[in-house]
């Protein structure tokens, strides 16, 4: 399935937008994770178990995005947009949203 943040794709035709679909994840903080990560953010560098976790949750969005689009019979989803946002007690939990409109393209 083709997926892509701009509203259209160069050389194809939009021949039926579907709708509105959505893929939704959230994560809880581990408290290894959190610890590693605070010693980063005093001697600098990049925490990588972070990076892997939250590569790991947008695809799984996006994912969860793409089956939502199959179900209703498109092959493509255009404008698609990626959001974070920290929720619960004190941030304590992740969240990533994905979400685009479906579409079916002309081959």
């Amino acid at each position: 399935m083709l997926c892509t943040t701009t509203a259209t794709i160069e050389g194809k035709k939009i021949a039926e937008y579907k709708g509105l679909v959505t893929g939704e994840v959230i994560l809880g903080a581990n408290i290894f994770k959190d610890f590693l990560a605070g010693i980063r953010d005093i001697v600098g560098g990049r925490s990588g178990s972070y990076e892997s976790t939250l590569r790991e949750a947008r695809q799984a969005a996006v994912n969860e995005m793409m089956t939502e689009a199959q179900r209703l019979g498109a092959n493509a989803v255009v404008g698609i947009d990626i959001d974070y946002e920290t929720i619960g007690k004190a941030g304590s939990m992740l969240m990533v949203s994905v979400s685009g409109t479906a579409v079916v393209i002309e081959s």
